[in-house]
């Protein structure tokens, strides 16, 4: 493995072992406000036992998440030395901003866990909700910075650095909005499908369990509207990408030559005739560029690239297909726990949305290459002169897949196992 494989290796592994816990992060403090609500409202003692397993639940993965987001942290500038003299004057206000999320985050947490007894419920519930603001909030800001290395803006470029940067400009890089809306919609059904996926599975072995049916139905309620809104923020980020990214959309769509009524390709010798052009155009007769567009050392893996897009839609077309199967029986006012086959759908649809999610940043950052910030910084010429990156790949692996297991074990003591009573 060659140093530069080695590098991209490790920052593989480590955001696609980040990315679980920035989305549950993000989701997890509106699941249980909800409960808190609920219980405040209703003073039935299940929604307060879901309340605090769900935020004891957040405080692990927050204390996890922020050991990887480190971790990454010191990624970036060892492995990328090159990528952070140029970026960091950039893309420093968003990282801030973030931080200051955070902190604010683990303050209210920190109100949220002590604080039942100490503060009014209706504080209390309040810190719930800064909780949630300042979760999304900090998600929001990193994918800023991400979106930037998709779509630079906000500087000038010359003798190999940048002059006049102007950060607030570097923030609303065109890519911002449709990498913003679709990553936190994913966090959101990512999680609130998972949780009601969980409890669905285990309401097939105990279907009076009023501690699961509560949990099924708080996880739909914020898995289910999100899961549906994902396919139109998906159309938005792909008309973005059609104007801005055009080599990442070809890759996507494994189209090689430019053409106009261009079809999808939607698997081995199956194609819609003038799909992509109608997607990602809205006009069936467009032109589309193809590979062809640009030398082929400038072309992403378009096998893997096209694969993940693949993956990522089918999972987020079933999500969204059990959401608003949901949202059909919530309106005909029918009992969840009572439908076997929506329950095993449920239970089906559980680990889709996180992987999709990492499907969907493999899209984001596989078709970028070979650019590490497009068309300004190769991903080569970024990487450390370093020798013998082979080792610090491994041993961030092995740590990684052992926290793996222990988050897991955690997860289930504190959150899944239903209350004996």
């Amino acid at each position: 493995m060659s140093d530069l494989l080695a590098a991209r290796a490790q920052m593989a592994v480590s955001l696609a072992f980040h990315i679980i816990f920035a989305c549950i992060g993000i989701a997890m403090p509106v699941l249980m406000v909800i409960a808190e609500r609920r219980w405040q409202r209703t003073r039935e003692p299940v929604y307060l036992d879901l309340a605090k397993r769900w935020a004891r639940g957040t405080a692990i993965l927050f204390a996890v998440g922020a050991v990887s987001g480190t971790v990454l942290a010191f990624e970036l500038g060892l492995l990328w030395p090159r990528f952070m003299e140029l970026a960091g004057p950039v893309i420093g206000m968003p990282f801030s901003l973030e931080g200051f999320a955070f902190f604010t985050e683990a303050i209210f947490l920190g109100i949220y866990l002590y604080g039942w007894e100490k503060v009014s419920p209706r504080a209390h519930l309040l810190a719930g909700v800064l909780i949630a603001l300042s979760g999304a909030a900090s998600g929001v800001f990193v994918v800023i910075a991400n979106a930037w290395m998709n779509t630079p803006a906000g500087f000038t470029f010359a003798n190999g650095t940048f002059l006049a940067i102007d950060p607030i400009a570097a923030m609303r890089t065109p890519a911002a909005l449709p990498q913003t809306l679709h990553m936190t919609l994913a966090a959101y059904a990512a999680t609130g499908l998972g949780v009601a996926g969980i409890h669905a599975f285990m309401l097939r072995k105990n279907p009076t369990s009023a501690f699961h049916r509560a949990a099924l139905t708080i996880g739909l309620l914020v898995g289910a509207p999100a899961a549906i809104l994902q396919p139109i923020s998906g159309d938005i980020a792909a008309r973005y990408v059609a104007r801005r990214q055009p080599v990442k959309l070809a890759a996507m769509e494994a189209l090689y030559e430019t053409r106009a009524g261009a079809p999808i390709t939607i698997g081995p010798g199956v194609r819609i005739p003038y799909g992509l052009s109608l997607l990602a155009f809205h006009d069936p007769h467009a032109v589309v560029q193809g590979l062809d567009a640009v030398p082929r050392e400038e072309w992403p893996n378009v096998a893997l690239v096209h694969l993940s897009f693949n993956v990522m839609v089918a999972l987020g077309t079933f999500m969204a297909v059990v959401g608003l199967w949901a949202g059909w029986l919530a309106l005909r006012k029918r009992d969840f726990a009572a439908r076997r086959r929506f329950l095993w759908a449920v239970a089906l649809a559980a680990p889709c949305g996180f992987l999709a999610v990492e499907a969907g940043w493999m899209v984001t950052e596989l078709g970028r290459q070979p650019w590490v910030i497009f068309g300004v910084l190769k991903t080569a010429d970024a990487v450390t002169p370093m020798p013998g990156l082979i080792v610090p790949f491994t041993a961030i692996t092995v740590l990684y897949c052992a926290l793996a297991v222990i988050v897991t074990k955690l997860l289930t003591r504190q959150i899944v196992r239903s209350p004996q009573t």
